[in-house]
C-alpha cells in the first residue's frame, strides 16, 4: 500500500517503474492517512517473527523439527497470549486496508476483477522465489539420498497457511464489502453465531467430522477481517473512547466466560498437553480475542497516531512496511539456516525451557535476524539484476 502511494506521487525525475526512496514515501504520506494501520501491520508481523525465533522451543523430536512454546512451563503466562497472539490484529487491519482499496477501485469504475488482480499479485507473487528456492534445494538434497524437507521440516512452510487463509478472505472482499454496506453489524454477529454453532457441533457430540472445524475457522477469520470495516468506515471512531471501551470490555468478558466456563483453553496459542487448541480449528475464543484487541487498539489509537506524526517513528514504520511480506515469508528459512549453523558449531537444541535456554534467547533473535537480512539483500540484488 505504501509502495503504491509512492508510485502515485511520482517524485521529480525518477525513472518510471523505479521504486521511490524511503524519504520520498515519508514525505508523500497524506495528512488523512491513519498511520496506526501501517504501524499495526508491521508490528503484528514483527511479533510473529520474534515469537517463532525466540519463544519457540525449537528442537528435534526424533527426526522431525518441532516448535512448541514454553507457556505450559510457566503458570499464568497464557495471559500474555491475550495480547501477543496478533493474528486477529493482522486480519482486522487487513479489513481496513482492503475496504479502502475496494472503495478506491469502485470509485474509479473498477470492479472485483481489478481489485482481486492487484491484491493477489501483491500477496502471492512474493511466494514464487520462496517456493522456487525450496524446490531446487529439496530436489538437490533428495538427489544425495537425504530426506525431503517435507519429512523433517514442515515448519519451514508455516507462513503458507497464513497467506492461504488471508488470500481466501481477500477473495471474499467484493462480497463482504457489499454485505457490510447493506447489513452492518449483523454480518459479524452472524459470523460469530456460525463459529459458536461449529464449536458446539465439534466439541459437543462431534458431529460432521472435520467440516465444522473448517467452517468455523473460516468464519473466525472472516469475522476478524470484517471488524476492520467498522474502523475504516468511521463507525468505531465516531463513538469515541466510550465505544472503544465497550468493545474492549465485551471482548474481554467473552474471553473470561469462554475460557472459564466454556471448553476453551486459556491460551490463545497451542499448548502441549491441551486436547483443544484455539488456533486450529479456530474457535470462538479467537472471535472474543479479536473484539478485545480491536477495542484496545481504538482506545490507544489517538495517542499512537499523534506519536506517528513524528518523522522518526513514521519513517521506521514506512521502512518496515516495505519488507513485511518478504520478512514473513523468509523468516522460517532464516531460522532453519541458523539452526543448522548452530548445531554445526557444536551446540545442542534444548527440548525444555531451561535457564540456559532463556539466557540464549538473544542469540535466537540476532542470529536468524542477520541471516534474514543477508537473504533479503541477496534477493533484492537479484530482482534488480533481472530488470
Amino acid at each position: 500500500m505504501l509502495e503504491q502511494q509512492g508510485r502515485r506521487t511520482g517524485a521529480g525525475s525518477r525513472p518510471v517503474g523505479e521504486l521511490p526512496s524511503l524519504d520520498v514515501l515519508v514525505a508523500a504520506t497524506p495528512a488523512t492517512r491513519d498511520r496506526v494501520v501501517d504501524f499495526l501491520r508491521a508490528a503484528s508481523i514483527g511479533v510473529v517473527v520474534l515469537w517463532h525465533w525466540s519463544l519457540s522451543i525449537t528442537h528435534w523430536n526424533g527426526n522431525e523439527l518441532v516448535m512448541p512454546n514454553p507457556i505450559d512451563y510457566l503458570p499464568g503466562t497464557w495471559a500474555a497470549t491475550w495480547v501477543l497472539q496478533v493474528m486477529p490484529v493482522f486480519f482486522f487491519v487487513g479489513g481496513y486496508a482492503n475496504l479502502a482499496g475496494w472503495e478506491a477501485i469502485t470509485r474509479d469504475g473498477g470492479g472485483a476483477a481489478r481489485f482481486l488482480g492487484a491484491r493477489m499479485r501483491r500477496l502471492l507473487l512474493p511466494l514464487l522465489p520462496f517456493l522456487a528456492v525450496w524446490l531446487v534445494f529439496d530436489l538437490a538434497v533428495q538427489a544425495t539420498g537425504r530426506r525431503s524437507v517435507l519429512d523433517w521440516g514442515i515448519v519451514v512452510f508455516v507462513p503458507l497457511w497464513f497467506i492461504g487463509v488471508y488470500a481466501a478472505v481477500v477473495a471474499a472482499v467484493p462480497i463482504t464489502a457489499r454485505l457490510h454496506r447493506a447489513w452492518g453489524w449483523r454480518v459479524p454477529l452472524i459470523l460469530a453465531a456460525a463459529v459458536l454453532a461449529a464449536d458446539v457441533l465439534r466439541l459437543g457430540p462431534g458431529w460432521g467430522g472435520a467440516a465444522p472445524g473448517l467452517v468455523g475457522s473460516a468464519c473466525v477469520w472472516l469475522f476478524c477481517h470484517q471488524l476492520g470495516y467498522f474502523w475504516r468506515d468511521g463507525t468505531l471512531a465516531a463513538g469515541g473512547w466510550p465505544r472503544a471501551a465497550a468493545v474492549a470490555a465485551a471482548g474481554f468478558a467473552a474471553l473470561i466466560i469462554l475460557t472459564t466456563l466454556g471448553p476453551y483453553p486459556h491460551s490463545m496459542v497451542a499448548m502441549r498437553g491441551d486436547d483443544t487448541s484455539n488456533m486450529f480449528p479456530t474457535t470462538a475464543a479467537i472471535v472474543a480475542l479479536a473484539t478485545f484487541q480491536l477495542g484496545l487498539v481504538m482506545l490507544v489509537r489517538s495517542g499512537l497516531n499523534a506519536w506517528l506524526q513524528q518523522r522518526g517513528p513514521w519513517r521506521a514504520v514506512v521502512g518496515a512496511n516495505g519488507v513485511t511480506m518478504p520478512v514473513f515469508i523468509w523468516h522460517m528459512t532464516a531460522l532453519v539456516a541458523f539452526l543448522w549453523l548452530y548445531e554445526r558449531a557444536g551446540f545442542t537444541l534444548s527440548s525444555e525451557p531451561t535457564t540456559e535456554w532463556w539466557l540464549s534467547r538473544g542469540v535466537w533473535i540476532v542470529g536468524p535476524g542477520l541471516l534474514l537480512a543477508g537473504l533479503l539483500a541477496a534477493l533484492s540484488r537479484l530482482r534488480r539484476a533481472a530488470k
